[in-house]
């Protein structure tokens, strides 16, 4: 979104921005520009994240971006999208680094800690001193997590958990877990754990084919005491779990429109310099539709992500539309890249053009947090006030 070139947007979407996000937003496309995209080909073919990137990304202000107070920079939900959608458009194992960190894990301890929590555990995660993960997937349960076998019992001073959950971003290097668990009643409860604590153990899925750079794991939890002051106090079931995973689709839904917007943009490039029948293949009418429908689709999903944004810095429900916008956005976006390798015919799949990358890495994004047709489900039961699952 940048109202310099009026072709790039053509909605004028970037006046609606005020003066504060697009200075957000040049800082994050500064920072990505200038120390991830150098190192993003390199750490993808060898599965590597340095974790002490989050400093950087806590010093500038990127991680609990919209809470207020213990060092954030507390700015508007358009801003922390801006910023998802930069990091997005490097990689998104990194805006999965930052989502996770601040939907997941700070989102949790501001929204349902104590006071002693807060302060305990927010200022170091937000200069990103601690990194954090968010324990909820299990093997078994998958898109219905009121299927987990991760119990927790209430013992003496003490909680023990016992249970295992998998596909855990950062769960491989974090220093503070935050677990949900059911007990015999069938009742959710979220836990703080921290890193060393006994019975906790981890592991690495290594063998992953997409989101190479972002370290995923398994979290095995085998007898683990907890003491009392580490639940979650204000938790409230299950709404409490998916207020936390709707912060993280939104920010995704912004930033698929990044890798999308990538992908065009090298698509375009390429087409405008590529000569095939002495003439640019972008001169071709069947290159010039791809184009035109590349750019309907990603300036229509900056426009709802705007919208939705704004309604939220207005505290409104906007549930029901991040179902739509998580749904609809990741499709698009696996739809342009999908057309943009193609444009690019065999060179499309070279490390250095970046789109194979961000089309197998989209392949992850559409499926966690809700796979496709789970947001559909959500959307026909808010129509119909009919459950299907």
């Amino acid at each position: 979104m940048n109202s310099d070139n009026i072709w790039l947007d053509p909605l004028y979407l970037d006046d609606l921005l005020s003066e504060e996000e697009k200075s957000i937003r040049k800082t994050t496309h500064d920072y990505c520009d200038k120390y991830l995209l150098p190192i993003v080909i390199k750490d993808n073919r060898k599965h590597y994240f340095d974790k002490n990137i989050y400093k950087d990304f806590g010093s500038l202000g990127f991680l609990g971006s919209t809470i207020k107070g213990y060092g954030s920079s507390n700015v508007s939900k358009v801003s922390y999208g801006l910023v998802a959608a930069e990091f997005e458009s490097i990689d998104s194992s990194y805006r999965s680094a930052i989502s996770v960190q601040s939907s997941l894990v700070i989102h949790p301890i501001n929204c349902f800690g104590s006071e002693e929590q807060k302060n305990k555990y927010l200022p170091d995660l937000i200069k990103g001193n601690l990194v954090g993960c968010f324990g909820l997937t299990e093997s078994e349960a998958g898109s219905d997590p009121s299927s987990m076998k991760t119990n927790f019992k209430e013992e003496n001073n003490y909680f023990v958990l016992n249970g295992s959950k998998s596909w855990i971003t950062n769960a491989p290097i974090a220093d503070i877990f935050i677990i949900w668990a059911m007990n015999d009643n069938d009742e959710i409860q979220g836990f703080i754990i921290e890193k060393n604590t006994e019975g906790l153990s981890t592991s690495l899925i290594a063998n992953k084919t997409s989101l190479k750079i972002s370290p995923t794991g398994q979290i095995i939890l085998n007898n683990v005491k907890i003491p009392k002051e580490n639940i979650l106090p204000k938790v409230q079931g299950w709404k409490s779990v998916f207020s936390c995973l709707n912060n993280a689709r939104y920010g995704i839904a912004w930033g698929v429109m990044g890798a999308a917007q990538t992908a065009w943009l090298i698509a375009k490039d390429y087409s405008e310099n590529r000569i095939m029948f002495k003439k640019p293949l972008a001169s071709k009418q069947l290159i010039q539709k791809k184009l035109a429908l590349m750019q309907t689709e990603i300036t229509l999903g900056w426009s709802a992500c705007l919208h939705a944004g704004r309604a939220m810095d207005k505290n409104k429900d906007v549930k029901v539309a991040i179902s739509m916008l998580k749904r609809n956005n990741c499709q698009k976006a696996l739809e342009v890249v999908r057309e943009a390798r193609d444009m690019l015919g065999a060179n499309g799949l070279l490390e250095e053009y970046h789109i194979m990358r961000h089309l197998v890495n989209l392949e992850t994004v559409k499926t966690y947090e809700g796979a496709e047709d789970v947001h559909s489900l959500i959307l026909g039961k808010f129509q119909t006030k009919i459950d299907a699952f």
